[in-house]
């Protein structure tokens, strides 16, 4: 009874808001700081580090909603979960770690070449596999052969340069074991704080009449990418962008290969018949194909953020102020659909 009525107040889930963020950010800078040690101890590049160990971790909320969308026969909701975490990766994540960043974030010019166009192929290879608005089987099966092939081809990338640098002159003498512990302790707050905000803040939208299609774009649409933004933003602050950049870049390809592929195995992703009416400031734009509109917005933010990063190899403030403008606008056309 206690409990029923502690959970039906308003403020419990302030109170639990609150702990939670204070959680989300102890966990991601514990999180940082086992990342940091790992790359030191195995004498891997930062930025590698942030694309394959980071950005499997951070993506784990996404994978999570995804498959138990599509076990539910709502394998649409995986796709726009997928589209939607890319964009808020680029536009709200790496936007605030280049802007809370102390000096501009620097960019490994390999690594980005590497997994910068890989990144960019992928999208346009997802996009071809979903145009008609169906993902099958099939194509779910590519998605995630293809996956498995970058992972290959990383780890043999790596291995070839590893044996091409010189090793540090004084390696982290605290264990990979602690770094590891570390890791997981730290992912482990970020994943469970990210559903105590996402759970209480939903409860509390609700109370004060927040419409539900309103909650889904803000709340869901951001609770799941929580990790990437708290894990961007501490990374950032402690002058480790590379791992921030590491990060959404990894979890972007995540995104659109894992993601979409396993969730298409799970349950074949059909919205051929998903059609949208996109406001715009002057006028609007009538049925237009959700799968268009989506993969739209998704390779603008993609391709800018990748122009950002192959100019001068670095992010800066004002260029991550550019890429949260653009969610903003992003966010302004979703809306103005429901209004």
């Amino acid at each position: 009874m206690w409990a029923e009525i502690l959970y039906s107040s308003i403020w419990f889930h302030l109170a639990v808001i609150a702990a939670a963020f204070v959680i989300l950010f102890r966990g991601a800078d514990l999180f940082v700081d086992a990342a940091v040690g790992i790359s030191e101890n195995l004498h891997m590049p930062r930025m590698l580090v942030g694309i394959v160990i980071v950005g499997i971790g951070t993506t784990a909320p996404e994978i999570t909603v995804s498959i138990i969308s599509a076990m539910r026969g709502k394998s649409e909701f995986a796709l726009g979960n997928a589209l939607g975490s890319v964009i808020v990766d680029n536009g709200v994540a790496l936007a605030l770690a280049a802007i809370l960043a102390p000096t501009l974030i620097l960019i490994d010019k390999v690594i980005f070449k590497r997994n910068g166009y890989f990144l960019m192929a992928v999208a346009c290879f997802t996009y071809i596999l979903g145009f008609d608005g169906l993902i099958t089987r099939f194509e779910g099966i590519l998605l995630v052969l293809t996956l498995i092939g970058y992972w290959v081809w990383m780890f043999l990338a790596e291995r070839s340069d590893k044996k091409k640098r010189t090793p540090p002159p004084e390696a982290d003498q605290a264990g990979i074991g602690r770094h590891v512990f570390n890791f997981l302790l730290g992912l482990a707050g970020v994943i469970m704080a990210s559903y105590a905000v996402v759970g209480s803040a939903e409860v509390v939208a609700l109370h004060f009449g927040v419409p539900e299609v309103i909650i889904g774009l803000t709340i869901i649409a951001i609770g799941t990418s929580l990790p990437e933004i708290s894990t961007a933003i501490v990374a950032a602050r402690k002058n480790e962008g590379e791992i921030a950049v590491g990060n959404i870049l990894g979890a972007n390809i995540l995104n659109l290969l894992w993601i979409i592929g396993v969730s298409s195995l799970v349950n074949p992703i059909d919205i051929r018949g998903d059609r949208i009416d996109v406001g715009l400031v002057f006028t609007r734009l009538h049925d237009i194909p959700s799968v268009h509109f989506s993969f739209l917005w998704m390779f603008v933010l993609t391709f800018i953020m990748l122009a950002m990063m192959r100019t001068g190899y670095s992010l800066r403030k004002r260029e991550g102020i550019i890429l949260l403008a653009l969610y903003a606008i992003y966010f302004y056309m979703n809306f103005s659909m429901f209004t």
